[in-house]
């Protein structure tokens, strides 16, 4: 899994991550977030790099975690929620470019970013419920991205909302055709090269003491409440269910 995460910095100090498993969505395994975080600990603390930029391989930018080879964590593997902090915290300006599918910790990684660009036809969710189980801490992160009255609706639902939508609601900030994705991406560099990078360090610690998403106890309260729920018979039903393409029990559709 060396290669589930492709790493590469510019001349201009232009760092970009790329979400390396295009077979699988570029669904997140524990190895992929632990490769996640050591690139952004390195990135984060080298004064040469200006930027970070995360975008997936291939079609989607990242399905969320893998649901369908679920693998067990290993001792001091690190959850998608502490990415999340992790990239929300690092001193640099984190660009997110967003194509097809960007679901559940997928689009909290986004979240996370100070900047989003994404194409037209990206889609977003945050489908934890139809799994049977909770956002979690992750709900900390989609509240302050969305606003809470967008999360109420979508975080109950599960279901899918547009690029469109999701620009309206203020979480992409710039909506692009897919031929136009790589230029804007190079315009919005060109803005952050612009300002100071110490100037803009610092603007980002106030933006983070402005929004910080709640306290360490009430994170570490949904977790054990997501943990509850993630070993429901809901989640069982739930998880079966997404692996034999089927409707989950609990649905009575027409």
């Amino acid at each position: 899994m060396s290669d589930c995460i492709l790493a590469e910095t510019d001349s201009r100090g232009i760092a970009t991550l790329i979400l390396n498993r295009p077979e699988k969505a570029n669904s997140y395994s524990y190895a992929m977030l632990d490769s996640l975080a050591s690139h952004f600990e390195r990135l984060g603390s080298d004064e040469k790099v200006r930027a970070i930029v995360l975008r997936g391989a291939g079609r989607h930018f990242s399905a969320g975690a893998d649901m369908a080879g679920a693998e067990p964590a290993t001792p001091g593997s690190r959850g998608i929620y502490q990415i999340c902090c992790l990239i929300d915290e690092t001193p640099r300006p984190t660009v997110a470019l967003v194509q097809g599918a960007c679901v559940g910790g997928g689009m909290a990684l986004a979240a996370c970013c100070d900047i989003v660009l994404a194409e037209r036809k990206a889609f977003f969710s945050i489908p934890e419920v139809r799994f049977g189980f909770t956002p979690g801490p992750l709900s900390l992160v989609f509240a302050r991205a969305i606003g809470m009255r967008q999360f109420r609706r979508y975080a109950q639902t599960g279901q899918r909302f547009s690029a469109e939508e999701a620009h309206r609601m203020g979480f992409v900030h710039q909506l692009c055709d897919p031929d136009a994705l790589e230029k804007a991406l190079h315009e919005q560099l060109e803005e952050v090269l612009l300002a100071a990078p110490n100037a803009a360090r610092s603007a980002k610690t106030i933006a983070l003491r402005l929004g910080s998403p709640a306290g360490e106890g009430f994170a570490a309260q949904l977790q054990a409440e997501f943990m509850q729920s993630r070993t429901s018979t809901e989640a069982e039903e739930g998880t079966a269910s997404f692996r034999e393409k089927r409707q989950p029990g609990w649905y009575r559709g027409q």
